[in-house]
């Protein structure tokens, strides 16, 4: 599936779906990568290096501020997935390739294509395109 890529690259790993948007504002741990916003579907798993898939954050330019971190720290998913655009993570990425030297993907995807991962345990990405169930 081809999605909008906001941030450019390419990852892959396992991953981890939820329906609902995450605030890394106090729910996303930079230091561990863990979810930590225990009334999320997603509480305590631990998103550092998987393919996370959000239909959206919660919050505002703190998104921006913990995924940046996340990034330096090398705690950060491998790759973010969105239904729709999120300039807010896509700031982080762009931002940490400038700082840092490293960036995640950010893919916008249509909400259709946003459901077909709600099943895939694998997902790659490069460049926008989206290869589920390929570890």
């Amino acid at each position: 599936m081809k999605g909008r890529a906001l941030a450019g690259g390419s990852a892959r790993g396992r991953v981890l779906f939820a329906r609902e948007p995450l605030s890394f504002w106090g729910g996303y741990d930079a230091g561990t990568g863990e979810i930590i916003d225990r009334r999320h579907a997603l509480a305590g798993e631990n998103a550092a290096g998987a393919v996370l898939v959000l239909p959206a954050t919660r919050g505002s330019s703190t998104t921006t501020a913990v995924l940046l971190e996340a990034i330096r720290r090398e705690t950060a998913p491998a790759a973010i997935l969105t239904r729709g655009p999120d300039r807010f993570l896509a700031l982080a990425s762009i931002a940490a390739d400038e700082l840092y030297g490293r960036s995640i993907p950010i893919v916008a995807l249509e909400p259709d294509d946003f459901e077909r991962l709600s099943s895939a345990v694998h997902a790659r990405v490069a460049d926008g395109t989206v290869d589920p169930g390929v570890g």
